[in-house]
């Protein structure tokens, strides 16, 4: 952050007369002199803590919730602390490089913004704010299917900043090729295929609330905005007979009213708004997709394709056969299935059944500049960030997303140095220990510089 209050991130962390980190901690150490708080907290824990005081319940249940009891979510972050960073010391580090190339591009940071749905349940912008931040960092935004603007809103927010499209296959393949078109249209430069989410998990916060934010109307501007999608036939059952309406339905049916497109008016006068979310709900998940439908998406769009949901070596070697462009190593940060695998714990099969034909992400638990380090050591060439950029969304806007970006490459710039490591280049798995092993023997690659 800058002396007045904006973050900035760099790309070579150690020119100039202070690094990355350096700069970042001056500011926030020089606000505070001046009496100045940090509208966004710098501890992770405070983060999230001080967005769910402003998110109402609805929203905190829906961004901070995962599957049954939770367990994955856990897991995620315990994984985190049983990988170990192994320092080494008199390395020569001053100058330091967090920048990379992915998919033709050079990225100051191994950063993404993942796809987050209904962003307008965190701000009143919605996903706006946040592409702007991911532009002004330099970083790719992931717009989601469920983005609560139509994606080219959100593109035109991003300007000439990379820009990444989340599709959700539709049970209509239609819709899912009007999708990739549009995205490609808009300049969008990689399609990320959730190959995860086909249905959706058992998420206790929400059923509890009995909140589906679709329901109101929200998350469903890219639905809303596509002619293929307006065409599609009413198909039945989608929605159960409601029961006889409680004290809450009047509140549900205004939400509804409000997040329609075109205002109450509109959704009053021709009943547009009931009918959109009953084509949403009647055609968003696709239990029957499999590998061979890729081929139809192939044909559809000259973009990269990754898939995300890969936790297994065996699916990351059938993606590689059949032509995709990269994985993304997620379990939905513990939002699909309860119980089930550590995301960082799956990282090191799937990087090595890929064997370097094509890039592999990571997301899923991230939380600090460390756990980047991470994650990039165990073979991730960049992550995606989910809920700490929300709650910065929530606390503070463009900013508030800003200053999140700002402090996980600070953290990242700083780990880098005390590691002994100069570029992300020389991470690799010397660089870590799991589950408190021993350090290992291997002759490091990377000697220290004369």
């Amino acid at each position: 952050m800058d002396p007045a209050g904006k973050a900035s991130v760099g790309t070579h962390a150690g020119s100039g007369p202070a690094s990355i980190g350096r700069k970042r901690q001056e500011a926030i150490y020089i606000a505070g002199f001046a009496g100045r708080s940090q509208p966004v907290p710098v501890s992770p824990d405070r983060l999230e803590a001080a967005a769910l005081r402003k998110l109402g319940r609805d929203a905190g249940a829906y961004f901070a919730g995962g599957a049954g009891l939770e367990r994955t979510a856990a897991a995620n972050r315990a994984a985190f602390d049983r990988c170990r960073i192994v320092q080494r010391a008199m390395r020569n580090v001053a100058a330091r490089d967090l920048s990379l190339e992915l998919f033709g591009r050079t990225l100051p940071l191994p950063i993404l913004l993942g796809p987050i749905g209904v962003l307008e349940m965190a701000h009143r912008e919605a996903d706006l704010p946040a592409a702007r931040a991911a532009s002004a960092a330099g970083i790719p935004f992931v717009a989601s299917s469920q983005a609560s603007r139509p994606m080219e809103d959100i593109a035109a927010a991003i300007g000439n900043g990379p820009r990444w499209f989340q599709l959700y296959w539709s049970s209509r393949n239609e819709l899912t090729a009007s999708f990739v078109e549009r995205a490609e249209k808009a300049g969008y430069e990689a399609i990320v295929v959730t190959v995860d989410t086909t249905l959706l998990g058992w998420r206790v916060r929400d059923l509890d609330r009995g909140y589906l934010p679709f329901l109101r109307g929200r998350g469903i501007a890219n639905y809303t905005s596509d002619p293929v999608f307006a065409q599609l036939p009413m198909e039945g059952g989608a929605l159960p007979k409601p029961p006889r309406p409680g004290p809450g339905a009047l509140k549900s049916v205004l939400e509804l009213l409000r997040s329609f497109p075109g205002g109450p008016a509109r959704a009053l006068s021709s009943g547009e708004a009931l009918a959109a979310v009953r084509r949403f709900l009647a055609i968003y998940s696709r239990p029957d997709l499999t590998w061979e439908d890729l081929p139809f998406l192939r044909g559809r769009t000259r973009l990269p394709i990754l898939l995300k949901g890969i936790v297994h070596p065996d699916d990351a070697v059938r993606a590689v056969e059949a032509g995709v462009d990269g994985v993304i190593v997620s379990n939905h940060g513990g939002r699909q299935v309860d119980g089930a695998v550590a995301a960082l714990d799956a990282l090191p099969g799937v990087v090595d059944a890929v064997a370097g034909r094509i890039p592999v992400l990571f997301d899923s638990g991230v939380r600090t500049g460390a756990d980047i380090f991470k994650a990039l050591s165990l073979g991730a060439q960049a992550v995606l960030i989910g809920r700490p950029y929300v709650y910065g969304l929530a606390l503070a806007g463009e900013r508030g997303v800003g200053d999140v970006i700002a402090n996980l490459a600070a953290e990242l710039d700083l780990t880098l140095g005390l590691a002994g490591r100069r570029s992300l280049g020389e991470l690799d798995r010397t660089a870590v220990i799991l589950d408190h092993g021993a350090i290992p023997a291997a002759l490091d690659p990377h000697p220290a510089a004369p």
